[in-house]
């Protein structure tokens, strides 16, 4: 019998998705995915009833993925295509980098005394990039999603930008900070910015009531795991030590051990590289890191989903990923704000749609 995954529902049945390049044949409210990296998005409001016309992604690594798992590759760099070379669509999605908002972020490139935030000339002003993009074409709606320090960043003046840039686009819209871990078994917070041209669609959506499914981390821990994903002496050695120092300086760095009966903290794109933000406690010997197939269903992807890259690769996708659930319920709101909104009161129930609970 199949053990029962925190989070999943039906949505392990729709994760294989036609070509962007062929025809709709539906009267699908279209999305774009920017920032696409293995799909996250893409799973998540196709289940809803969306429909995906174009994705743009520019890591190929994740390209790979993507393309295993959905027939087609994303487009690459968005700052290299043009608003009009894109198809016709009513919504777009973007989890945009992080890494230039978060706390972790931050204290890095402070440290190294490297810029942060929109000064970060790599990935902090890809923000504008959607502007560019929503100025241009004017879709109906957008789902944008970061990190919960985007709150506070640079004394609050990062989101103010936003906020003004959002309301000079002509659009009305919400945020909501939503901790992921109702579930799936991951202590996540992350901001969601939900918009709307039309103002009664804005007023009539509401950020989803996420009924708390308990979930544990014993629930999505495979039966046999390969012993390399056990630390070696000398790293668990190092960790120990490394905590035990910080600790003697009064700092709250090191390992976490996660309990099988409670929820780890926050998968990031750095447990590639030690693994100790979520260490699995072993029976006998030393703690394990997680395997990807165990990452992936943290982050509330199917069973079905193809892994075709490396540990390091894999570790790396799914920590810079959203958690494909809560997506999933955002996506459905917001389908029923646009459907309010343009005269169509009952939710449509195209062919072939999944009728998800999460």
């Amino acid at each position: 019998m199949t053990k029962s995954r925190p989070g999943l529902g039906k949505l392990a049945d729709h994760h294989t998705m036609r070509s962007q390049s062929r025809p709709l044949q539906t009267d699908k409210l279209r999305f774009i995915d920017l920032f696409a990296g293995i799909g996250g998005f893409r799973i998540a409001f196709r289940a809803a009833g969306f429909e995906p016309v174009f994705s743009s992604e520019w890591d190929s690594m994740a390209q790979k993925t993507y393309a295993a798992n959905f027939g087609t590759q994303p487009a690459g760099d968005i700052r290299a295509i043009g608003a009009k070379d894109i198809p016709p669509f009513e919504l777009l999605c973007a989890g945009f980098p992080c890494q230039p908002f978060s706390l972790a972020g931050v204290s890095k490139k402070n440290a190294l005394g490297r810029p942060h935030g929109f000064d970060d000339q790599k990935q902090g002003n890809l923000f504008f990039e959607i502007m560019r993009i929503l100025n241009a074409r004017k879709p109906q709606a957008f789902l944008l999603e970061n990190v919960k320090n985007l709150n506070s960043h640079d004394g609050g003046k990062t989101m103010r930008v936003i906020r003004d840039e959002l309301e000079k686009a002509g659009y009305y819209f919400k945020t909501a900070v939503i901790n992921a871990r109702v579930l799936v078994p991951q202590n996540r917070e992350r901001i969601y910015i939900a918009g709307f041209r039309k103002k009664n669609a804005s007023e009539s959506f509401r950020f989803p009531l996420l009924a708390d499914k308990k979930p544990v981390l014993g629930q999505i821990l495979e039966a046999r795991v390969p012993e390399k994903y056990t630390l070696s002496d000398h790293l668990w050695t190092y960790l120990q030590d490394y905590r035990r120092k910080h600790e003697e300086a009064g700092h709250g760095f090191g390992f976490g051990l996660a309990d099988r009966k409670g929820v780890t903290r926050t998968l990031s794109a750095r447990y590639y590289k030690d693994g100790s933000e979520i260490l699995i406690p072993t029976r006998r010997g030393n703690p394990r890191r997680l395997t990807p197939r165990e990452c992936a269903r943290l982050m509330g992807f199917p069973e079905s989903f193809q892994i075709p890259v490396s540990d390091t690769q894999a570790y790396k996708q799914f920590g810079n990923s959203v958690v494909v659930p809560v997506v999933h319920a955002i996506a459905i709101e917001m389908k029923k704000a646009l459907d309010a909104a343009s005269g169509k009161r009952k939710e449509r129930n195209a062919q072939g749609q999944s009728r998800v609970s999460v």
